[in-house]
């Protein structure tokens, strides 16, 4: 018998993949293309298998789909800008390029190692100028149509990384690279108009069916938006600042209860009044600048304020309303100012109770007249308008028309819709990204560079300080360069391109990855586009997948694709878990592939990760699992090898056509009903798990069919080592041949090199990649006998085995005369017995008393 050697195998079956080119493809292909993509790596070092879940599922679902009979595009590369790399070279003193292509080669190798089925020469990497001369183009085309635009504003800015930070990246008040608190500051920033597109990215998220429902509802949530009114509370006395303060409100049908007015600590107003302000002012405002944005914004933190001494007028009630800053109010929110209502919002109520505010109820949710109190809760609903002059008596829903037409008649507001989300800020001030393609005159100011002096290059620098500005500035031979207008000097551009830019229009370079002419041929986008199956963790559910949806649009709107949508079926992949926490060098609870691939071999890992949880959940990392992935291999290996002499090769006939006895014809409808299952189960429903479980009963099966009694086979048990043989009856014979190679060929997307060295063994010299998918029969996989539970008063009482075939009278006839049954309704009346299930899965319930 052949010993199982996965690490010969394996290596034996990848260099074959590698010069065979057995997974590049080809638009030129008659069959229907089908494109798998997992989220791509940032190279940050060597994987550990926490990193390589997601590779492994979409390579189970590429693998399967081959089979299927699909033109299956499956690439990778490599997002290969960003901080972790500059970080990475100023701590370890080198250019961040160098340790960037070293990763890249480490983990490359990793996952070839693996075994995972990538069309490895459209291979990208966003660092290349190849690739991010198309982020450049891309800019210029978007700052001609307006939708690249700079400006000053607030920013996020991360002490630690030295550099800005789009909203989305900024997660419970903290950097989601580094962790470190997050402060604002004021900085002349490039910005992409994706506000633009925000109702279409909202409307659009009702049409994605196969989309996880948290990934669209977080998506939803961060647009945000609000239908309402913006209107002006005039300042009484501005001394040369803004003469009103303008809030945003859904609810302006409470207006007259407006007591007073909330101000966001990074409102304007409050950064101007905080130069001449008192000690305590000042102080109490950076705490609240200090504290988590998120808890901020969703009033999980305690509410706190103080009074600016400022007052402002109720432009309906003409009153004096005392003007706040509360630090659950953030100034990149609608105006960044609210009016505090506190009789009909909960967050206005608690902090009017806190600071003794006035109370004043302008809404009740029944008939009667209502006064100005103090509410014991907030009534938020609907209901008739009450204490609010003229107004009074009207229904909610009318009283915003009458009072929006009203602001808008004075001139002191207008109905608006509002928005959560921002548009993307994309300077960074680091080095380690895409040039933006601008430089500025002193004769003709801001200048785009040419399309034709495209890219940009990224100029070398030796060192990195990881201080100061960004070190694009530091390089005179970039900074200096001429106008392309007029010739004269310039400076260039010297922010570069959020990382989120490389990795937001990807998966179209794929399709055309060498194209030097544009981005990618519209005609190959066309055709293997959107992703059919995507993969990643649910953590990019805001900051990438939004971001992508959004370049969709854009290079839609460029004429560059028809696609809106970039992914028809997204997959978010759970977490892989050492010792209760998620792997981390810094925890470290990493567990290294290779030093796992020389211990068991590829094949395990890749059937261990799949079968010990769903997809979407979190698996907890077992070594001991581990191993028993192993020794189910090992069986499989050795079935295969005792058998394939006698059941391999050409000319044995399919069991179709023979009389099979009891047992054959059982082991054949076993097969059956797992390649309906294993098929299921892959194909649409990814339950990636339970398909291997299915093909654990299958072989326990044939384990069990080969050890049958002395009579029906010849030789030792086939768990021992010696070599067996099978009697020479052809039906048995044909049968498992019929399971054998359906075994092979469905846990060939698990197990890919074992799998393809079985095949051949099994007399088939093609390989695995040009085979197609088992098919199964329904009638044969169809049990002739099925146990059907009995149910009394709805507790399991009884079993019964019946023919699939039996009729619904004589299912209740055979439950009611069960021994059991009779026991546990003796001295009871039979008030009602039901048959319910489909035909293979019964069950008979018994009501009595």
């Amino acid at each position: 018998m052949a010993d199982y050697k996965p690490q010969t195998l394996e290596k034996k079956w990848q260099e074959r993949w590698q010069r065979e080119r057995a997974f590049e493809v080809t638009e030129d292909d008659p069959r229907p293309k089908f494109y798998c993509l997992e989220m791509f790596a940032y190279p940050s070092g060597h994987a550990h298998v926490g990193h390589l879940r997601n590779y492994m599922i979409g390579d189970v679902v590429a693998r399967m789909k081959r089979m299927r009979g699909f033109n299956v595009l499956h690439p990778f590369g490599w997002d290969a800008f960003g901080l972790p790399a500059e970080n990475a070279a100023i701590k370890n003193q080198t250019h961040p390029e160098t340790w960037t292509l070293e990763n890249i080669a480490h983990m490359k190798g990793q996952l070839q190692r693996i075994g995972i089925s990538y069309a490895w020469e459209r291979e990208i990497a966003t660092c290349m100028p190849d690739y991010y001369h198309w982020n450049q183009w891309l800019f210029l085309k978007m700052l001609e149509r307006g939708l690249a635009y700079k400006k000053r504003s607030s920013v996020n800015w991360c002490p630690s990384c030295n550099t800005v930070l789009a909203n989305e990246q900024v997660i419970d008040g903290k950097c989601w690279r580094c962790g470190t608190t997050v402060v604002t500051r004021e900085l002349e920033q490039w910005f992409f108009r994706i506000t633009q597109y925000a109702d279409e990215l909202l409307e659009a998220a009702d049409r994605l069916p196969e989309w996880p429902d948290k990934v669209l509802t977080m998506q939803r949530n961060w647009i945000g938006r609000s239908e309402g009114a913006r209107v002006k509370f005039p300042l009484p006395d501005p001394k040369g600042q803004p003469d009103h303060i303008e809030v945003f409100t859904t609810r302006i049908d409470t207006i007259y209860g407006a007591n007073f007015i909330l101000l966001g600590p990074e409102h304007p107003l409050v950064q101007q009044w905080k130069a001449q302000a008192d000690p305590a002012f000042r102080q109490t405002l950076e705490k609240f600048l200090a504290q988590d944005r998120t808890l901020r914004m969703t009033g999980e933190i305690e509410k706190e304020g103080f009074d600016t001494g400022r007052t402002a007028i109720n432009p309906f009630t003409n009153k004096s309303v005392p003007v706040w800053v509360a630090n659950f109010v953030l100034g990149e929110y609608g105006t960044g100012a609210v009016m505090g209502v506190p009789g009909h919002d909960q967050r206005d109520h608690e902090f009017a109770h806190k600071y003794n505010l006035p109370i004043t109820i302008v809404v009740q949710p029944g008939a009667g007249a209502v006064s100005s109190g103090s509410a014991a809760e907030p009534y938020d609903g609907p209901g008739t308008i009450v204490n609010s002059g003229e107004f009074n008596g009207l229904p909610t829903s009318d009283a915003i028309v009458k009072m929006s037409e009203a602001a808008e008649a004075r001139g002191i507001g207008e109905r608006t819709i509002q928005y959560r989300l921002k548009d993307w800020g994309i300077s960074r001030q680091r080095y380690w990204g895409t040039p933006i393609p601008v430089v500025y005159c002193d004769k003709d100011g801001m200048v785009p560079v040419p399309a034709d002096d495209l890219p940009v290059l990224l100029p070398k620098v030796a060192e990195f300080t990881g201080r100061g500005d960004s070190p694009l500035a530091q390089v005179p031979e970039f900074v200096n360069t001429t106008c392309p207008e007029c010739g004269g000097p310039a400076r260039r551009e010297t922010d570069t391109m959020d990382t989120f830019v490389d990795s937001s229009w990807y998966f179209y370079r794929f399709c055309d990855p060498k194209n030097a002419s544009l981005p990618f041929d519209p005609d190959k986008v066309g055709y293997w586009g959107p992703v059919d199956f995507y993969v990643g963790g649910v953590e990019h559910a805001i900051l990438h997948l939004i971001y992508s949806r959004f370049f969709a649009r854009v290079f839609r709107d460029l004429g560059m694709s028809a696609i809106d949508e970039p992914f028809t079926r997204l997959l978010t992949q759970g977490m892989v878990l050492k010792d209760g926490h998620v792997m981390s060098k810094s925890k470290g609870n990493v567990v290294d592939p290779d030093d796992m691939i020389e211990k068991v071999g590829a094949d395990a890992i890749r059937l261990y990760v799949m079968f010990v949880a769903p997809p979407e959940k979190e698996i907890e990392w077992s070594d001991a699992g581990l191993e028993g992935s192993y020794r189910f291999l090992a069986r499989v290996w050795r079935l295969v090898d005792q058998l394939c002499e006698t059941i391999g090769g050409e000319g044995i006939p399919a069991p179709g056509g023979i009389e099979l006895d009891d047992a054959e014809r059982a082991l054949r409808r076993k097969t059956h009903d797992t390649i309906r299952r294993v098929s299921q189960d892959l194909d649409p429903r990814v339950h990636l798990n339970t398909a291997v479980s299915a093909l654990m009963e299958l072989v326990n099966e044939l384990y069990a069919f080969c050890n049958r009694s002395e009579s029906t086979r010849v030789g030792r048990s086939i768990d021992d080592p010696a070599t067996i043989g099978v009697a020479e009856r052809p039906a048995t014979i044909a049968v498992l041949k019929e399971a054998v190679e359906a075994l092979i060929l469905m846990i060939s997307p698990f197990a890919p090199h074992m799998a393809e060295e079985l095949w051949e063994r099994m007399g088939h010299p093609d390989g695995i990649v040009a085979v197609g998918w088992p098919a199964f029969d329904e009638q044969v996989s169809r049990a002739e006998q099925i146990v059907v539970p009995v149910q009394v008063n709805g507790k399991v009482r009884a079993r019964l085995t019946v023919s699939i075939e039996v009729s619904e009278d004589e299912l209740k006839s055979l439950a009611l005369a069960d021994p059991q049954v009779v026991k546990n309704v003796e001295g009871k009346t039979i008030r009602k017995v039901v048959v319910a299930g489909g035909a293979g899965s019964r069950i008979v319930s018994i009501v009595a008393g």
